[in-house]
């Protein structure tokens, strides 16, 4: 029998609803519903690439990565269950335009107690073989960072949950909300409304088109977003680290023992408007042979690559490229956690505990996420 009442119902399975449900959880809140119009980690955080570092020009974002990162690296104890995190550490390339901007990233990290560092050009070729450096003003290295498995991290916060008592509705789209008195009463699902006064939308590309029937227009833009995955060469070195690329615009990370992912990071050609219920899960040739250009730039033997595979995700996008977490201006209960341009997997721990402390105690306490609010966009309200 589906629930009719809950102190909290989330709206989206993604790895940041699944991350917000455990913490509730932890934090005692366990008459919650998360509610998923498919299955968990359908959207994008199942064409997620998964990487995990605190490369950020943000303060506060390079705070709550840097706790993830800490999470990610002792998940079985930290949460239970497998999140795949594997150490690659982490590498940027710089060109002379980019050096600044690099350098204080670099000099944010260590102020929030991250261990990165610039880098020379003869490091990086002593521990990293086969890379062009020639072009690279500035390098920075955050040797704790790597991946995860995207769906393996949610499923093991939903797991997680569920023991705690938290309801996981699967193929049970929300529908719509209802208001009174200036504040949230209920979600609206094909099986009848379930009532609470606290409601968190973490819907990712659907979010804005949610919302937007209750005058709630939130500036999100969904884009297409390609990855590729190479076969490297036998005659190159293994790709041992991720990396961002600024200089050839692409970042890369090593995929097991013989392939790596690699994606764009910026080029405009390669980014289209989405709609989310209708878009090509493939790459286009035209991508996958620019991106392919572009990674054997950096790694000159991958012009011997052969393409193994590809995949296309959404990224949903704020015009100032940092992400809306924090209630609805004007209507109480109401929360929303979205638009995080293609970085949220690796601070999902942060955000489901950043979103917790909001639905609990009506204010986040572990970190400062005043300049992540909606109130910064004017926006029409109801």
């Amino acid at each position: 029998m589906p629930s009719t009442t809950a102190e909290a119902v989330i709206i989206g399975g993604g790895v940041m609803g699944c991350s917000i449900a455990w913490h509730l959880a932890a934090k005692g809140m366990t008459d919650v519903v998360l509610l998923e119009r498919d299955v968990l980690g359908s959207g994008s955080t199942g064409r997620s690439t998964a990487t995990v570092d605190s490369h950020h020009s943000s303060e506060t974002l390079v705070r709550m990565a840097s706790h993830s990162l800490q999470v990610f690296r002792s998940f079985k104890d930290a949460v239970g269950g497998e999140c795949g995190f594997t150490e690659t550490g982490h590498l940027v390339f710089a060109g002379i335009d980019d050096y600044a901007r690099t350098s204080a990233t670099v000099a944010l990290q260590r102020k929030a107690g991250v261990k990165a560092r610039m880098i020379t050009r003869q490091e990086v070729a002593n521990n990293f073989p086969g890379l062009h450096l020639d072009d690279c003003a500035a390098i920075s290295y955050e040797p704790a960072a790597g991946h995860a498995d995207a769906s393996g991290t949610a499923l093991s916060y939903a797991t997680r949950a569920r023991r705690s008592g938290v309801k996981t509705l699967l193929r049970s789209p929300a529908t719509g909300l209802e208001f009174a008195g200036g504040r949230v009463t209920a979600v609206v699902t094909e099986n009848g409304p379930i009532s609470s006064g606290r409601v968190i939308v973490a819907a990712g590309p659907w979010c804005r088109g949610f919302l937007s029937p209750y005058g709630i227009d939130l500036p999100l833009t969904v884009t297409r977003h390609q990855v590729a995955a190479f076969r490297v060469p036998d005659t190159s070195p293994p790709i041992p680290a991720g990396a961002h690329d600024l200089i050839n615009q692409i970042y890369l990370r090593p995929e097991g023992s013989g392939l790596v992912l690699a994606g764009d990071e910026g080029a405009e050609e390669f980014s289209e408007l989405a709609d989310p219920e209708m878009y090509a899960h493939r790459p286009t040739p035209g991508f996958i042979g620019s991106v392919w250009t572009r990674l054997a730039r950096r790694i000159p033997e991958m012009a011997q690559a052969e393409y193994a595979t590809g995949f296309a995700g959404l990224y949903t996008s704020t015009p100032d490229r940092l992400p809306i977490m924090g209630q609805v201006n004007g209507i109480d209960g109401l929360y929303v956690c979205g638009g995080f341009s293609g970085h949220g997997f690796k601070l999902a721990p942060a955000v489901g505990l950043v979103m917790a402390e909001m639905a609990i105690d009506g204010r986040a306490s572990s970190f400062d996420v005043s300049p992540l609010s909606l109130s910064r966009f004017d926006y029409p309200k109801n």
